[in-house]
C-alpha cells in the first residue's frame, strides 16, 4: 500500500486535499494530510513560537506515527511552500520514506529560507518589512491574501468561484519565521527518489526545466537521475481545488516511479546553427561580441540579438557563445549588416531593470562603433527577454528601424510574481508607432507562454502597430535547436528577410 503524506502551501490546511484525499483513498491508497501549527485552524497559544522547524517536526510525527511497515511505501507530497517542511523531514527520516513528489513547488536548498522561493519581490518585501515591525516577544505573521490577490501567489486558474471562496474564508495567517528561517540540511533527502509535478497554467514545464538543465544550471543537474520524473497538469498553481481527479491520478503514477526523465546535459549539447552560415570572426569588447561583414565598406546597420532568459549566473556557456545566438549574428552578417550578441544579467525574474540597462548600454557602445551606421539599428529579442521590448516600444529613438522577437515571453508569466510597469509590452505597444515589428510565433509554445504572445498581438492590433507575424506551426520555444526542419529554416529566413529589409531601407 502506498501512504500518501500531504502538506500544503502558505495561508492553507489539509482542507485543500479533501477532494484528492477522497479520490486517492478510492484507489486503495492511506491517506495523511498534515496540519501545520499554527495553519488550516491550528492555533497554539500566543507567544509559541512558531517557525520552519516546528513544521518539520509536525511532519516527522506523521511520517512516525505511521511507522515502517512492510510493505506499505511513504510518499511524502509537498505543495509550494509545503516542500521545505517536506524535505527537511525527508532528510531525517531518509530511510523511511520511498518518494517526494514537488507538486508545483520550488527546490529548497541548504541554508535558504522558504521566503526565497517566493517569486514576486512585493510581497517577499512584505514579508520583510512585517519581520522588521514585529513587537517584543510578538509572534509575528503575514496576513492571507484577500480573494483577488490569491493569483499573486500562483495561478487561480480553472479553481471554481465557489472552492476560491472557501479558500479564502478557510485561510490562516503564516507564522513569519516558517519563511525566515533557513532550512538546514544534511543532504539525506537528495538520495530519496522524487518527482516533479509542473502546472502548466502557472507558467511551468518540463520543457522549460529541461532548457535550464541545458544551460548548465549545477543546482538542476541531480534532476536528471533516472529515480527522478516529471509530470505536467494543465491546469493553475492549485490542482488540488481546479483538478483533484487528474492530481490523484498523477500521484498515484508518480508513487510508482512513473513520468518523464529528463537528459542529461551531456546527451543534449546544443546544436549548431540550423542553417549554413559563413565562418566570420568575432571581435569581443567587454560584454559584446561583433561580427562584421566580409569586406564590408563604410559604416553598416547594426542587428543586435538580445538573449533570454533568466540564464543562472554560472551557466557556461554564456549565451553568446551559444550556437544559435552565433548562427544568428553571422546570419545577419553574411547579409551585409553587423551582427551584434551580448551578455545581460538577466539571471533571475526580478533582474529586468539590471538586463535593460546592459542593454541599453550596449546598443550606445554598439552604435559609438565607427563601422557601425548609428542610424540604422534594429533589435532582436528572444524567449525571456521579451519584457525588455516594452523599453524600446515606450520610447522609440529615431535610429530604431525595427524590432523583432523570436517565441517571445511578452508578460510575467504566473510564477513569475509582479514585473514593473516598464516591462508590460502590451501595454507599451500603444506608443509603438510606426515603429516595425517583426514577431515570430511558435505553433507549439507551452499555453502560458503562447498566453502572453496573444495578449500583446491584440493590443498591437487595437492599437495600429505595424506588425508582421511568422508563424512556426510546428515549432516548439527555441524551435532551431528543438525542431530542426525545413519549416524553421524558413522560418528564420523570412524573419531575417524582413528585419534587413526595414534595416537597410
Amino acid at each position: 500500500m502506498t501512504v500518501f503524506i500531504l502538506v500544503s502551501g502558505m495561508f492553507t490546511g489539509p482542507h485543500v486535499w479533501a477532494d484528492a484525499t477522497a479520490r486517492l483513498t478510492a484507489a486503495g491508497a492511506e491517506v495523511h494530510a498534515v496540519s501545520l501549527a499554527g495553519l488550516g485552524g491550528t492555533r497554539p497559544p500566543a507567544g509559541t513560537g512558531i517557525d520552519l522547524e516546528t513544521h518539520i517536526a509536525d511532519v516527522l510525527a506523521v511520517i512516525d506515527s505511521v511507522g515502517q511497515v512492510a510493505g506499505r511505501e511513504i510518499v511524502l507530497v509537498g505543495h509550494d511552500y509545503g516542500i521545505h517542511p517536506v524535505v527537511g523531514a525527508a532528510d531525517r527520516r531518509a530511510g523511511s520514506v520511498a518518494r517526494i513528489v514537488y507538486l508545483d513547488s520550488g527546490l529548497p536548498r541548504d541554508g535558504v529560507p522558504a521566503l526565497a522561493a517566493v517569486a514576486d519581490q512585493g510581497l517577499r518585501e512584505e514579508a520583510l518589512r512585517a519581520a522588521g515591525e514585529r513587537a517584543q516577544g510578538a509572534d509575528a505573521e503575514l496576513p492571507p491574501p484577500a480573494r483577488d490577490a490569491w493569483q499573486l501567489w500562483g495561478s487561480t486558474a480553472d479553481v471554481s468561484d465557489a472552492a476560491l471562496d472557501r479558500l479564502t474564508a478557510l485561510a490562516s495567517p503564516q507564522p513569519l519565521d516558517t519563511l525566515l528561517q533557513p532550512l538546514r540540511l544534511t543532504g539525506a533527502a537528495a538520495t530519496v527518489p522524487m518527482a516533479g509535478i509542473l502546472c502548466s497554467g502557472n507558467g511551468g514545464s518540463i520543457a522549460m526545466v529541461q532548457a535550464r538543465v541545458d544551460l548548465g544550471e549545477p543546482t538542476l543537474q541531480a534532476l536528471t537521475d533516472p529515480r527522478v520524473t516529471f509530470f505536467e497538469l494543465p491546469t493553475g498553481h492549485w490542482p488540488m481545488l481546479s483538478s483533484p481527479t487528474a492530481l490523484a491520478v498523477t500521484l498515484l503514477q508518480a508513487a510508482a516511479g512513473e513520468g518523464r526523465r529528463l537528459t542529461p546535459v551531456a546527451a543534449t549539447r546544443v546544436q549548431p546553427f540550423l542553417l549554413e552560415v559563413p565562418e566570420l570572426p568575432r571581435e569581443r569588447t567587454g560584454n559584446i561580441d561583433l561580427y562584421l561583414p566580409p569586406a564590408a565598406h563604410g559604416p553598416r546597420p547594426a542587428l543586435v540579438f538580445v538573449h533570454g532568459g533568466p540564464v543562472p549566473r554560472e551557466a557556461r556557456p554564456t549565451p553568446r557563445d551559444w550556437p544559435v545566438l552565433k548562427g544568428y549574428a553571422r546570419f545577419a552578417a553574411g547579409h551585409g549588416v553587423a551582427g551584434v550578441t551580448l551578455d545581460h544579467r538577466l539571471h533571475a525574474v526580478t533582474d529586468y531593470e539590471q538586463a535593460a540597462a546592459d542593454l541599453a548600454d550596449a546598443v550606445e557602445r554598439v552604435r559609438a562603433d565607427p563601422r557601425v551606421d548609428a542610424d540604422r539599428v534594429a533589435l532582436w529579442f528572444f524567449s525571456g527577454s521579451g519584457p525588455l521590448t516594452a523599453d524600446w516600444m515606450g520610447r522609440t529613438p529615431p535610429w530604431l528601424r525595427c524590432l523583432a522577437a523570436s517565441y517571445p515571453i511578452m508578460a510575467p508569466l504566473p510564477n513569475w510574481g509582479r514585473l514593473g510597469s516598464r516591462f508590460h509590452p502590451a501595454d507599451a505597444v500603444a506608443h509603438a508607432g510606426s515603429l516595425p515589428l517583426v514577431l515570430v510565433r511558435a505553433g507549439l509554445e507551452a499555453a502560458s507562454v503562447a498566453a502572453t504572445v496573444e495578449e500583446f498581438l491584440s493590443a498591437a492590433h487595437e492599437y495600429g502597430a505595424d506588425i508582421e507575424v511568422v508563424d512556426v506551426p510546428n515549432g516548439h520555444h527555441n524551435f532551431e535547436t528543438v525542431d530542426r526542419t525545413g519549416e524553421s529554416g524558413e522560418a528564420v529566413r523570412r524573419a531575417m528577410r524582413t528585419v534587413l529589409r526595414h534595416l537597410t531601407a
